[in-house]
């Protein structure tokens, strides 16, 4: 064979060869297409099977109440329902378990101060929480005399564990979450884990409610049932609670070597809350706790920026011994700042609740005691009457309390 027939030989075995590639490339390419809109459309199934089980179906009526999901839709539904039996002077508090008070109690109190006082706040949630509890209990931000917030300080201290990371959120409202949240909720979370993990459970429901499916699927009848009573008697139960009376008499921290001297007979509850509410070493402040307030409570007061409605903050008592202040220095006060820019935000006394501040009134760490809460009581209501001022003319005429009757 010639060169040139060699050549020419080459040059039409490459060609074939070129062509085969591309033939072949352009197949998987194809198949790539096609595999991303299969993934594509099967996610979309997903989503809509998810959204018509858990977001539009029935499914968030039969939740588990003593779960955080559960018990954070009674409350609402309480409250909702606590609604259309009050009059025009309703006050609504926001707090986890440290805010406790006998609503029973405060409707002793009512001939004098004319407010009906109502808690939304539950164990365990912070302001992210809080901001979604009120957009769903009070959608047109007018429905409230007062939106009072309880914190531990007026002051901002980074505590020991990340405010922004913490994940119950997507738990305690996952029936309130929507879709549209993602873009302010998912990029709240510091942590890119975090992130993930609030995308997903924003998208699709059913991974939040896991155990809670499990646990329907294990007991179909007695979920029912006790999701029947939870719903009628939900409102008694919290109506009637009375808190244990437990004290911290004997107590005593010296805080210059966080060395804790307990109780007698101090219990699990007691020695893990003394050692890490009031017996912690100081952390770095970095202004974490700022920024989280700054943003959530922050969007809790935009709410109410334009509304009749004024929000309270309250300092709570801050345990059966009190921190030195001088342990760490606080950079700056959002509570402070907040009532300062806006005017339809009011400070509670600072020191309003210091004469609870004693061993023999909390039963642990963290919370008041039966004692405790009876003197709170009176005194919160007190003080909301005296920042609010005289109620609506109409207040003697409000109905009786749907529990008298």
């Amino acid at each position: 064979m010639s060169i040139s027939g060699a050549v020419e030989s080459k040059i039409l075995l490459d060609s074939a060869t070129l062509s085969e590639v591309r033939t072949t490339g352009g197949s998987n390419l194809r198949a790539a297409r096609q595999g991303a809109r299969l993934l594509l459309l099967a996610f979309a199934i997903l989503l809509a099977l998810d959204g018509l089980i858990f977001r539009l179906g029935p499914y968030k009526k039969i939740l588990e109440p003593d779960s955080t999901t559960g018990e954070f839709e009674l409350v609402l539904r309480r409250e909702q329902e606590a609604q259309r039996d009050y009059g025009d002077n309703l006050v609504v508090t926001l707090g986890n378990s440290r805010m406790a008070y006998y609503a029973r109690d405060a409707a002793k109190l009512e001939p004098q101060t004319g407010y009906y006082l109502r808690h939304a706040g539950l164990a365990g949630t912070d302001a992210r929480s809080w901001y979604y509890m009120m957009r769903d209990l009070d959608p047109t931000a007018s429905r409230y005399r007062a939106v009072v917030i309880a914190v531990n300080d007026y002051d901002d201290e980074d505590p020991f564990f990340s405010e922004a990371s913490d994940l119950r959120v997507l738990h305690y409202a996952a029936v309130r979450l929507r879709l549209a949240d993602i873009p302010e909720l998912v990029p709240s979370f510091p942590e890119w884990s975090s992130r993930w993990e609030a995308l997903r459970s924003l998208l699709l429901k059913g991974y939040t409610y896991q155990a809670d499916i499990q646990g329907f699927l294990d007991h179909p009848a007695k979920r029912l049932e006790y999701v029947r009573r939870a719903k009628r008697d939900y409102p008694l139960w919290t109506w009637d609670f009375v808190e244990e009376n437990r004290n911290l008499k004997g107590l005593d921290i010296d805080f210059s070597t966080f060395k804790i001297t307990y109780p007698p007979n101090a219990d699990q509850n007691q020695r893990f809350t003394v050692e890490n509410f009031l017996a912690h070493p100081p952390v770095p402040q970095l202004g974490k706790s700022a920024a989280f307030r700054r943003e959530w409570v922050g969007k809790i007061l935009d709410r109410y920026r334009n509304s009749r409605t004024k929000v309270i903050f309250i300092r709570l008592p801050r345990g059966g011994i009190v921190r030195p202040d001088n342990l760490v220095k606080k950079l700056s006060s959002t509570v402070r700042d907040f009532a300062a820019a806006r005017p339809n935000v009011l400070l509670a006394n600072e020191h309003a609740f210091d004469s609870l501040e004693r061993r023999e009134l909390f039963r642990d760490g963290l919370h008041l005691n039966d004692d405790g809460i009876k003197l709170f009581t009176v005194m919160l209501s007190e003080e909301i009457a005296r920042l609010l001022g005289p109620p609506a003319p109409n207040w003697q005429s409000l109905p009786d309390h749907p529990h008298t009757r």
